[in-house]
């Protein structure tokens, strides 16, 4: 394995500015794929309002309203980009490329709901989102304790704190 990993890891947001809190979810992706040992990454990370998520969440979901997080496998061993990829199949791939979709505006009425900062919960979302391109799933609850105790150990490892007690799995 290469010592320096090659992310490439990019921004945009629905308005002209550039989205908030990008350091924060950079560092966390980073701290996952490194945790993960992937040589190579390329993730965009695309920040947007309620409305243009529940866009995106009824076209490829088929499921009315916002979400938090919408993750797309962008390789070209996929022919659906919302089909999660098995992990046995990632054993073969030297990296990733997919894009990551976050609602500012959910992350934001989560954090107040949560009391912490919405630069925590978008680098929770950034990690959750990486952690569906790594081929991690959260469909039952044993997946999805198990991805909840991999998102806290990552954000307290780049100084973000927990975002989930036990008690909410």
């Amino acid at each position: 394995m290469n010592d320096t990993p090659a992310y490439d890891i990019s921004f945009c947001s629905d308005d002209e500015d550039e989205p908030p809190h990008q350091c924060a979810m950079r560092r966390a992706i980073e701290a996952t794929l490194h945790r993960h040992k992937m040589e190579h990454a390329r993730i965009n990370v695309a920040v947007v309002d309620d409305e243009h998520m529940a866009q995106l969440n009824e076209l490829y979901l088929g499921h009315h309203g916002p979400t938090d997080v919408l993750t797309f496998d962008l390789r070209d061993s996929t022919d659906d980009p919302s089909t999660p990829v098995d992990r046995l199949e990632l054993s073969n791939m030297p990296g990733i490329e997919g894009e990551i979709v976050l609602s500012i505006d959910t992350a934001t009425r989560e954090a107040e709901a949560r009391d912490h900062s919405v630069e925590s919960e978008m680098a929770l979302y950034a990690v959750h989102g990486t952690l569906h391109l790594l081929g991690h799933d959260d469909q039952s609850e044993s997946d999805a304790a198990s991805m909840h105790e991999i998102e806290n150990a990552i954000l307290s490892e780049v100084g973000l704190g927990v975002a989930f007690g036990s008690e909410e799995w």
